[in-house]
């Protein structure tokens, strides 16, 4: 089973802008559905704070507390595919500063549910 980091945008969890929280990108995971290309386990799930500057380092201080690095990290729906755009950061600009400081690939998305 493929093992995932996932990155949630914390304003849209907060503020309910069509996002109730993780429950679509994890059950998304879990069924292998969206962009998920297999049924997956996540082993952490991080939320990005405005503006974006601790996501890299929270991500991976939850590789360490997971004890393990995932196969890959999930930029969430909220952050990869919906409008208003981040006003901080394009999802292309997170998956670079990911992948350059973990060295794992990024997805941008997890679910299509609307």
């Amino acid at each position: 089973m493929k093992r995932v980091a996932i990155v949630g945008c914390g304003n849209y969890m907060d503020h309910c802008y069509g996002c109730p929280g993780d429950w679509k990108c994890l059950k998304a995971a879990t069924l292998g559905e969206g962009l998920f290309a297999e049924e997956s386990q996540v082993i952490a799930f991080v939320r990005c704070e405005c503006p974006g500057r601790t996501v890299v380092p929270n991500t991976g201080f939850a590789f360490r507390l997971a004890q393990m690095a995932p196969d890959a990290i999930h930029l969430s729906s909220c952050i990869a595919l919906v409008k208003p755009d981040c006003p901080y950061h394009t999802p292309e600009q997170f998956a670079e500063m990911l992948e350059e400081k973990t060295g794992v690939d990024v997805v941008l998305g997890t679910h299509e549910y609307m």
